[in-house]
C-alpha cells in the first residue's frame, strides 16, 4: 500500500495492534483550531473508544477499514469514503482483519478540546463490527 505521506511514529498508547500516526498539521499556535493527522493501521489494528469535543472528519485513502458509533452497527470504509463524526459521539475506527487501513483525520475547532480516550475496542466488539 503505497501513501503519498511518511508513516510517522508507532501509536504508543489508546491503539490495538501496530498503528503509525503521522501529524501533518500541528496547528501548536491555534492559527487554525484544526489538527490534521495521517494514520496507518497494520492489519486488525485500531484505536481505542473515543470522542471529540468538536467533531471529526476522516478521509478514507487506502485499504479496508471500520468506523463504528457506540451502540450502532460498524460501517466499512474503502478508498475514497468520507466520515463526518458529530462532537461527542464515542466512535472508534481501524483496519479490516487481513487489511491494512489508512485515512486522513481531521479534528476542527480545536480549541473546544481535542480527544478524549475511552476503553478500548475489546475483541467481542471487533469481531462483531467484522461481521
Amino acid at each position: 500500500m503505497e501513501s503519498i505521506f511518511l508513516r510517522g511514529v508507532k501509536a504508543a498508547a489508546n491503539f490495538t495492534g501496530t498503528a503509525f500516526v503521522n501529524t501533518l498539521v500541528k496547528d501548536a499556535e491555534d492559527v487554525y483550531n484544526c489538527r490534521v493527522y495521517h494514520v496507518e493501521f497494520e492489519a486488525g489494528a485500531r484505536n481505542f473508544w473515543h470522542k471529540h469535543s468538536a467533531g471529526q472528519i476522516l478521509l478514507v485513502t487506502a485499504g479496508t477499514g471500520y468506523y463504528q458509533e457506540r451502540g450502532k452497527p460498524a460501517r466499512v470504509l474503502h478508498y475514497g469514503d468520507v466520515v463526518e463524526i458529530p462532537p461527542d459521539v464515542e466512535h472508534w475506527h481501524g483496519a479490516a482483519e487481513g487489511n491494512r487501513f489508512t485515512h486522513i483525520a481531521v479534528n476542527p475547532n480545536t480549541h473546544k478540546g481535542e480527544v478524549a480516550w475511552l476503553a478500548p475496542v475489546t475483541d467481542a466488539e471487533y469481531k462483531e463490527a467484522a461481521q
